[in-house]
């Protein structure tokens, strides 16, 4: 019996996306770490419903996200926070509970300040071949650019405000900008 062999980074099995965020990287970070922030964008496609069962976003929390396709299926996704540095950073665990044979992968965004605009790199290691990483290259570009339409970017239609209270915490969304 054989021990599986730990994936390694390398180019082909690395996903990297930078994408700039027309809000203030404090709103970027809450809409990565407030479950009410998070499933307005989190999903590939607008077929998609967004359940957060879990989110705890410190080191060591955990999250659990369903995702509902209109046609019936679900798909969760979990993972363990494994470093969160407000407003800058996050990185975590990811795997599919559909798929256990693809293991775990592991995601990295960082936040950089640009003023009234974020520049957002995500980082997505670790895949088990270059297949899995490119499908989860259209998942996260269809998620970015919801992301991107709460930010009031350059996405479909009205323009939605994310708003945080002096900690940092999601208050609530609204379809304007206070």
């Amino acid at each position: 019996e054989h021990a599986m062999a730990k994936p390694e980074s390398r180019p082909d099995t690395t996903l990297r996306l930078e994408r700039t965020i027309a809000a203030p990287r404090e709103k970027v970070f809450a809409a990565w770490t407030q479950a009410e922030a998070l499933i307005r964008w989190f999903a590939p496609t607008e077929a998609y419903t967004c359940t957060v069962h879990a989110l705890d976003a410190r080191p060591g929390g955990t999250y659990r996200i369903e995702m509902l396709h209109s046609g019936g299926n679900r798909h969760f996704v979990s993972g363990t926070y494994l470093d969160v540095e407000p407003p800058s950073r996050l990185r975590f665990t990811w795997a599919w509970e559909k798929n256990p044979e693809r293991g775990e992968s592991v995601v990295s965004v960082e936040l950089h300040d640009e003023i009234t605009r974020t520049r957002l790199v995500l980082t997505h290691d670790l895949f088990p071949s270059a297949e899995v990483r490119d499908g989860h290259e259209q998942g996260w570009t269809g998620g970015l650019d919801h992301l991107d339409d709460l930010g009031g970017g350059r996405y479909g239609g009205g323009v939605v405000g994310i708003h945080v209270d002096e900690d940092h915490q999601f208050v609530h969304a609204s379809d304007h900008v206070v």
